[in-house]
């Protein structure tokens, strides 16, 4: 069980070195608000607020890559 401030082993795939391409991008939406965007998916992947920042961080330390645009692919 990991301790409270520690991001859950669920996540840790999110921080492994990016694929070509990558299936885990950071969307910065505006501000300060980033999430995780699963391209493979299509969709945001949940990540608890608690463990965001400590997730987008080592996300960063991996060398995810980062967008403004939005990073997945037409809907339907």
């Amino acid at each position: 069980m990991s301790g409270p401030g520690s991001a859950p082993d669920r996540f840790a795939a999110l921080w492994q070195a990016p694929a070509t391409p990558p299936r885990w991008v950071i969307w910065r939406m505006g501000g300060d608000e980033s999430m995780v965007f699963d391209r493979e998916s299509n969709l945001p992947v949940d990540v608890d607020d608690r463990f965001l920042p400590d997730v987008l961080r080592r996300m960063r330390t991996a060398g995810a890559p980062e967008t403004d645009d939005y990073p997945g692919g037409p809907c339907g």
